[in-house]
Formats: structure tokens, sequence, C-alpha cells
């Protein structure tokens, strides 16, 4: 099993990046709450990380917090959620934020992460309520820019943020619709910038 990953980082194409460690290079997939801390392309971090193993494939899921980690874990041994819808929630709100909704019972919420039916919340807060004691007070997962990455022309931008959302589940018009509605009249540097204010327009 593949728990940890301290390496630099070769690659960063929401919502995969790839870590070289001592020459060999781990491709993983991440929430975007992990990649809005993350340092640049060439600079070293530590990922906290999951295997998943199927019949058709091995993947593996990084994390840049062990709190994102236990909760992927969590949300996967419930029943009809798998790893990419996990992937999807992570993505679409912070650790706390989940949290909270499934405490207060708020399904209107989770019905908003892409693929997350009626049902689905309600079994999300069903089963996973009583695993979520005593994370009240973790504080919320940091999701800020800094240099993380270098500006990027506009085209790519938009084509990077198109991909990753539609990575994350959402249908490939919705995705540009919604980027389209952002980009409007704001200046907007990264790829990583966009597809956080897109998550969070779809989320409203």
């Amino acid at each position: 099993m593949i728990g940890r990953l301290k390496g630099n980082i070769i690659e960063k194409q929401p919502p995969q990046v790839l870590i070289d460690v001592n020459g060999v290079g781990y491709e993983a997939q991440a929430p975007m709450t992990s990649f809005y801390p993350m340092p640049a392309v060439g600079e070293q971090v530590i990922l906290h990380t999951h295997l998943s193993v199927s019949e058709n494939a091995h993947q593996l899921f990084a994390f840049y917090t062990l709190e994102e980690r236990k909760l992927f874990r969590t949300l996967i041994k419930v029943s009809g959620v798998g790893p990419k819808m996990a992937l999807a929630i992570l993505s679409g709100m912070p650790v706390n934020e989940f949290v909270q909704c499934v405490i207060e019972g708020n399904s209107a919420a989770l019905v908003k992460v892409p693929g997350v039916g009626k049902k689905t919340a309600e079994r999300l807060i069903i089963e996973v309520k009583d695993k979520l004691k005593g994370w009240e007070s973790l504080d919320s997962t940091v999701a800020t820019f800094g240099d993380a990455m270098q500006a990027s022309p506009q085209s790519a931008i938009t084509a990077d943020a198109e991909s990753a959302l539609t990575a994350l589940g959402y249908k490939p018009t919705d995705a540009a619709k919604v980027i389209a509605r952002v980009q409007k009249g704001e200046s907007i540097e990264t790829s990583e910038e966009l597809i956080r204010l897109a998550l969070k327009s779809l989320a409203g």
C-alpha cells in the first residue's frame, strides 16, 4: 500500500498530479481542495495517498491533509459512492463544510455535487453521521492561492478548467457554461483559480 509520497511536482493537470519520487513518477488524482495549497511545478510536496484497486485499474489518490484522506476513505465505504464521487465531493466542499452538512442533515447542499442524487445524499447523511463525531473541531481546509501556478494563456486556462470539471463528473456543456459565466468581466490568471470559482458558482 502506498500511503505517502514526498517528491517534486512534475506536472499539475487538475485533477491529476505527477510526482517524481527518487526518479519514479507517481500519477495521482487529487481533489481541488488539495490542489489549491500545492506548491508550484518543480517544487517539493508531501501528499497522503490512497491506492484503490479494482479489476480494471489501480488508481492512486492524493491528499494535502490527513483529514481529506480520512474523509475520502470514509466516503468510499458508503454504498453507491465510489472513488470518483468521493473525489467530486471533496472538490466541491472543504472537509469541515461536508461534516457540517452531514451533521445538520443538509441534503440540499450535497445534491449539488455531480452524481449525488437525493437518495445518495440521504444515504451519506445516515451512514456517515456517526463516523464524523468529533470532526466539528477540525480547521477548514485551506483554499488559497499564492504563486502555485504561473499565469497561462487564457485559452489554456479555460481548457484546463473544463477538463478538470468534466473529470469531476460535470457534463461538458455545463462545465463550459459555468466557466464562461465566471470568466465574464474577471481577470483570472490560473486554471486552479478558475476551477475554484466555477465550483463555488455551481454550489451556489
